[in-house]
């Protein structure tokens, strides 16, 4: 089924819009105080109507028929309407005030469970959706639910109310004139059904479309650089106006029948005035059904009541419509299943005493893999593949029958093109996806079987793309650790050689980094990613280009400090620089999701194989 063919199909589905009213449900009760107040507004605007025809049958016609001059009467009939009029406006002021905080708080709730959802997703949700399109769903849809909490769907209660009260109070003034009324009326909805019809469709097309511009805005503005290296300018400019053409297109067809509706729908009303006037007067004439002159004024006024609330609700539905293809983007998301962890297995500090493992609270350095029945493990970084077969898309592996071991404390390389498969394996051990076939032991535990936070709380991981977050250095060294006190912080940023840049900084550790650390260089940047790493501590260190966007110089000063770090723990490097490998415990050296050759440097240099080849330049790395 088409993304069209889904969208267009929820301005119908009526379980969507019972869901969204379900969000209301924790503010029900401040609801049915805006609910009654809507009520009493309403109320008062058919008393007032009714007071109209009261004035000009018992006090106007009266006064000029017998040409008396006392307005005593009238005059404290009009102060009594006029303190209708401002009941009525004290209540509608009450239902307004009333229904901001139900307003936000519904989507701060809703916001709440879409960010909650978003930590709990697996990584595949993350590759297969544009970050563009996500954001839309926190902003451009959450706004179009703002518009219809806090003003369509209150109005269309407003106008449903009230068209019933008008429709009960004609019906007992004059059941011929009401029906007169209700022929013009039902033009009107028949006229506003096929309106609606057609912008209905467009207004969801329109929503869906926008998620894809801001997706591609996302991509523009974070790839800049690289548009400004390419001089891809053109061609983004290209790309931008041919989906903003198309979203221009669908609102303007959209509301082009959304704002045709309310002018013909005052018109409708202007005809209806006039023929209860007309109708209304040949039947006070010739003494028919009881029309008396001030029946006739309170009838045209609420007519206007009945035909102003009939169009309110023709306009709002447009606002519900556009809201319903917000909400189903947003449920959507709400929806996806989350990632699956059956693991059992948990990671506790743990302490030998008499050679025997106990858990403890205080961190010891020590670690321990804690079974469901108590038996505790230790951690020492035992890694196997055995047999280890993967894919990102059916029928496509991007690892064959991949089998090796890292024992604890050893470096452990994997080399190769890019698409061999070797951030694969880090993804693979983090379980950022699970294998298809095969078994990834983890000292001697499958990891299918150990929670995946402390399967992740065990892994020191310095990625090749380095993420930096809005705040201080200090607090972006200690972002998985966030309790940690300064010395640990600043030891960990003398591990990795960043304390010397650090100092020098504005403020030095407190300095505020704000877009992803726009402020540093691409090595400063590298060294932060190292020290927040290097401060976790870890049993086992995942290395993925560590150093690839270091120059030589910065690549140097950090060497020291990644030979302490990766000291007495298992590492798993992946490096296109092969200088950075040589001292690995083993090579792996992978080509097409498979392991064609392993071994030392020394031995592989002497095989004169593809690892020769890659060494000595005969061709490299891409």
């Amino acid at each position: 089924m088409t993304n069209h063919t889904m969208t267009t199909r929820h301005h119908l589905d009526h379980r969507l819009l019972k869901r969204l009213l379900r969000q209301i449900w924790p503010f029900r009760w401040r609801a049915a105080c805006v609910l009654v107040l809507i009520i009493l507004a309403n109320l008062d605007t058919v008393i007032n109507s009714l007071y109209i025809g009261l004035l000009i049958d018992k006090y106007i016609q009266p006064m000029l028929a017998s040409g008396s001059h006392d307005f005593t009467p009238l005059m404290l009939s009009l102060m009594t309407m006029s303190c209708i009029y401002l009941f009525g406006v004290v209540v509608s002021f009450l239902s307004e005030y009333l229904m901001i905080p139900v307003t936000q708080g519904v989507l701060k709730n809703i916001r709440d469970k879409m960010f909650v959802r978003l930590q709990h997703l697996p990584l595949e949700y993350f590759d297969n959706n544009k970050f563009g399109d996500i954001m839309s769903r926190f902003t451009n849809d959450t706004d179009t639910l703002e518009q219809m909490i806090g003003r369509s769907l209150p109005n269309v209660i407003t106008s449903i109310t009230m068209i019933i009260m008008v429709v009960i109070t004609m019906i007992y003034q004059s059941f011929y004139l009401t029906l007169v009324a209700a022929g013009v009326i039902g033009v009107m909805m028949w006229v506003s059904a096929m309106i609606l019809k057609r912008s209905g469709r467009y207004f969801v097309i329109h929503q869906k479309t926008l998620g894809d511009v801001n997706g591609l805005i996302e991509e523009t503005i974070s790839g800049q650089k690289v548009i400004k290296v390419f001089s891809h300018e053109r061609e983004a400019i290209r790309d931008f106006t041919r989906l903003n053409d198309k979203l221009a297109l669908n609102n303007q067809r959209a509301n082009a029948y959304a704002n045709v509706l309310m002018p013909i729908m005052i018109n409708f009303g202007n005809l209806q005035y006039i023929l209860i006037g007309i109708i209304g007067g040949i039947m006070a004439v010739n003494g028919w059904g009881g029309v008396s002159l001030g029946l006739i004024a309170s009838f045209m006024y609420l007519s206007r009541n009945l035909s102003r609330p009939i169009s309110m609700v023709s306009q709002q539905l447009n606002s519900i419509v556009v809201a319903l293809a917000g909400a189903s983007r947003i449920f959507a998301l709400i929806d996806e299943q989350p990632e699956e962890d059956n693991g059992q297995i948990t990671l506790v500090n743990a302490k030998k005493t008499h050679g025997q493992l106990q858990e403890t609270r205080a961190h010891t350095g020590l670690w321990a893999w804690k079974k469901p029945d108590g038996q505790l493990v230790e951690l020492e970084g035992d890694v196997r593949f055995e047999h280890v077969t993967f894919s990102y898309q059916p029928g496509k592996p991007v690892l064959n029958d991949v089998s090796f071991y890292a024992q604890p404390g050893q470096k452990i390389a994997f080399v190769g093109h890019t698409g061999a498969g070797k951030t694969t394996i880090t993804n693979l051990l983090n379980r950022f996806y699970d294998i298809d076939a095969g078994t990834i032991l983890y000292d001697g535990l499958d990891i299918k079987d150990i929670k995946k936070a402390d399967l992740r709380r065990s892994l020191g991981i310095v990625l090749q793309e380095t993420n930096l977050f809005t705040g201080s250095v200090r607090d972006n060294i200690a972002y998985g650790k966030p309790l940690a006190d300064w010395s640990a912080i600043e030891a960990a940023a003398k591990t990795a050689n960043a304390d010397s840049f650090i100092q020098h900084l504005p403020q030095g550790y407190q300095t505020k980094l704000e877009g992803d650390g726009s402020d540093l260089s691409q090595g400063q940047r590298q060294l932060l990613a190292i020290a927040r790493a290097a401060l976790l501590d870890p049993p086992v260190m995942i290395l993925d280009e560590a150093t690839s966007s270091i120059d030589t110089r910065t690549e140097r000063l950090i060497q020291e400090g990644m030979d302490n770090l990766m000291a007495g723990r298992t590492t798993l490097v992946i490096a296109h620089r092969l200088s950075t490998v040589r001292q690995a415990r083993a090579i792996m050296v992978m080509d097409h999701g498979r392991i064609i050759e392993s071994g030392s440097h020394e031995k592989l240099m002497k095989q004169k194989g593809v690892y020769y080849q890659l060494y000595t330049g005969a061709f490299e790395l891409e």
